[in-house]
């Protein structure tokens, strides 16, 4: 008896210590609350895992006693540690935070009108996230430049030595076939579009939506090259209140402020900024490298929910700039007969959008759109001044059909271009251009595996043209981690004075244009991407994407001198301009380290009456990489190194590469964070390699612009949100 009673005993014991558990849990997303599927659960130091299923459910059983510490792992979310007391008979909610490369729910409704998510969308687009665009707006708080200038295959071209006015390239082709949009109004083009990028504050962004390639269907003329949508943030049940003040050692000062919030069937957003910069004449050569300028932001707006399924909002963007550059002397008030040249240019913005979008019971959505803007500039030099106003107008009725195979997109819409020189010449760049659209989209699932996106737009102008814009797209999901697209359409661009060639000689000797004479521009393009995303060794997230492009453009208008004379006119050129390439973006994390490399090869050309040359101010290889490190989302520290390999000036001179790199770094508290940056630490810049101008001091002749001249900046400041 006595020893059945010790085995008894000590099978009691052993029941208990090796005594196995059943694990349950429901794993979501942090922000959204949807639950996740395929998230790898495992438990440290042994050989038991399992996955979640389509509900986010998971369940892990065989688990001995004690302390257990189990692991969340999911691409494009941080991966989250937590231990547990086993016994343990409770049914847990996991919540894992989404990183900035987690896109799957994004909607991307402004851009590409449809309600399906990004994943589901067959047309590429790249988005840069609230995240980065906190990260960016640091770096550079007065404008969207530094943001755009760190995509691969974008290029921001610094237009004018002396304004720093600067123009969207995509994949080699100049600014004028870039459209920018704001919230889906082209609010930036034609007269605008000089100092468009420099004068769009980034603190109001939520996002910035980027499609690469012809989207002419949607959007008319104009986005032959592609498009950048910037989405501004709307007010949530939570307010949103924001300020950034900023200084760097080239005496620029950058103060602005945001506020959003939502009452009951109202919301309204205000932004509001100022930002000013001192001339600064970084090598001493007497001119400005850095412009003078103070500029003023104001853009509130408003929101009217009569209904869930009802939103109305009206908003109005205005903007003020002074800007002056040229010889430092004259900028500081003391001009004599040796120092005389300036360029001055002042600027009025103002502009409205109104919205209208009601969701009906049966899910069909109609949105109606409008926007007024106008836009006023004045640019003085000693001898020579050039002024003009701006009217533009876009409205937009679209009619939204989704289904669950099959979703169509209808509308129309009526935009308008009317420019008028005020300063008093005898060959006046006035032009008048009207456009009205009628156009077609279709979003089909085909299956599991295939979606194609196709579209029709036809297009009528005020000068009896016809475009007739067919589209395609499709995405193929070969496999959990592996997806493709492709896609081609056709594109239009109708004839304006505004470029950045005549941006570059400030609209002195342009002829104005003969449209009995001009035509046109018209393209077709194609491009095709993979992306493929897996998990290394359970602990590595990594993605590559590689895409595919080709341009082309009938007959281009271009700049050419008129014989016998000092002017420059217009022409459709005997030719194409052809741009062909492919870019590669690789993107890696482990735990709180995270490291991203880009690398755009463009071989773009100008073949005109049987010659070929490079279009001009094009590198051919372009590399952009950032290693970042995050603690506890308190402390960031990020490093970026770009390269831009040699380019050719239009007299087709090559010029040099050049590397840039930057150091950033930020600290956050409960309710503020401190910032500091070294951009361009190694102080690259042209007036290193050579002078900036040649002539005398009293009419210089600038050489083109092709790598930074402001060289070495170092800023910092404060972030504050309640």
């Amino acid at each position: 008896m006595r020893n059945l009673l010790i085995i008894l005993f000590f099978t009691i014991c052993s029941i208990n210590l090796f005594a196995q558990n059943t694990f349950k849990a429901v794993i979501k997303n942090e922000k959204t609350k949807e639950t996740l599927a395929s998230v790898s659960v495992f438990i440290v130091n042994s050989q038991i895992n399992s996955i979640s299923d389509e509900n986010g459910n998971v369940t892990i059983e065989n688990i001995p006693n004690g302390k257990q510490t189990i692991v969340f792992n999911l691409i494009g979310y941080r991966k989250k540690e937590k231990t547990f007391e086993f016994p343990q008979y409770e049914i847990f909610e996991i919540f894992l935070e989404p990183t900035s490369e987690e896109l799957e729910e994004v909607k991307i409704t402004s851009t590409t009108r449809s309600s399906r998510n990004i994943k589901n969308i067959p047309t590429r687009i790249e988005v840069i996230s609230g995240e980065e665009l906190d990260e960016k707006s640091s770096m550079q708080p007065g404008n969207i430049k530094m943001i755009l200038t760190e995509s691969t295959g974008i290029q921001t071209q610094q237009t004018s030595q002396v304004s720093g006015n600067a123009s969207i390239r995509i994949q080699g082709l100049d600014g004028k076939y870039t459209q920018l949009l704001q919230d889906g109004f082209p609010l930036y083009s034609g007269f605008a579009s000089g100092l468009s990028i420099l004068q769009i504050p980034p603190l109001n962004l939520k996002r910035v939506e980027v499609i690469k390639g012809s989207t002419s269907t949607l959007y008319g003329g104009g986005a032959i090259a592609g498009l950048i949508n910037l989405i501004t943030k709307e007010p949530t049940e939570k307010r949103e209140i924001s300020f950034m003040a900023n200084v760097n050692q080239t005496q620029a000062l950058d103060l602005s402020g945001f506020y959003a919030e939502k009452y009951k069937k109202a919301g309204l957003t205000i932004y509001a900024s100022n930002n000013s910069q001192n001339a600064y004449d970084t090598n001493n050569d007497g001119f400005s490298d850095i412009p003078q300028f103070i500029r003023f932001t104001f853009n509130p707006k408003f929101f009217y929910y009569p209904n869930q399924k009802t939103t109305f909002s009206l908003g109005l963007n205005a903007g003020l700039e002074k800007r002056i550059g040229g010889d430092i002397v004259v900028i500081n008030d003391k001009p004599n007969t040796v120092n005389t040249f300036f360029e001055r240019n002042n600027s009025n913005r103002y502009s409205t959008q109104a919205k209208f979008e009601r969701i009906f019971d049966n899910n069909n959505i109609i949105t109606i759109k409008n926007s007024i803007g106008y836009f006023n500039r004045k640019i003085t030099r000693p001898t020579y001044n050039f002024e003009g106003n701006q009217v533009a107008t876009f409205t937009e009725v679209n009619y939204l059909i989704p289904n669950e195979k099959s979703e169509w997109n209808l509308g129309t819409t009526l935009v308008s271009d009317n420019f008028k020189q005020t300063n008093i010449v005898a060959d006046k760049l006035d032009y008048s251009n009207v456009a009205f659209g009628v156009f077609a989209q279709n979003n089909l699932i085909v299956n599991e595996k295939l979606i194609l996106e196709s579209g029709l737009r036809l297009d009528f102008t005020n000068r009896n043209n016809i475009f007739v814009l067919p589209r395609l797209s499709l995405l193929y999901k070969i496999n959990d981690e592996l997806t493709s697209r492709f896609g081609g359409g056709l594109g239009y661009k109708t004839p304006t004075v505004f470029s950045e060639e005549t941006e570059e000689k400030a609209f002195q000797n342009i002829n104005s244009l003969d449209f009995s004479k001009v035509n046109p521009e018209k393209s077709y393009g194609l491009n095709a991407d993979i992306n493929y995303k897996t998990t290394i060794f359970d602990e590595v997230k990594f993605a590559i994407n590689q895409l595919f492009f080709y341009t082309i453009i009938k007959n281009p208008l271009v700049l050419n001198p008129v014989p016998f004379s000092t002017n420059f006119a217009f022409e459709n050129a005997n030719g194409n301009i052809e741009t062909k390439g492919f870019e590669t973006n690789i993107k890696l994390r482990f735990e709180d380290i995270s490291s991203y490399i880009g690398y755009t090869f463009i071989d773009a050309k100008r073949n005109f009456n049987n010659n070929s040359a490079i279009n001009p101010l094009t590198a051919k290889h372009r590399i952009n990489a950032n290693l970042m490190y995050e603690w506890e989302e308190k402390l960031r520290i990020a490093y970026e190194v770009f390269y831009v390999g040699n380019q050719f000036l239009t007299s087709n001179e090559k010029v040099r590469n050049y590397w840039v790199m930057g150091i950033s770094s930020e600290y956050k508290f409960k309710f503020f964070s401190l910032f500091l940056n070294l951009e361009n630490f190694l102080d690259s810049r042209q007036s290193k390699y050579e002078n900036m101008y040649s002539g005398t001091i009293q009419n210089p002749q600038f050489r083109e612009v092709y790598t930074p001249t402001d060289g070495f900046i170092l800023n910092g400041g404060i972030k504050v949100k309640l």
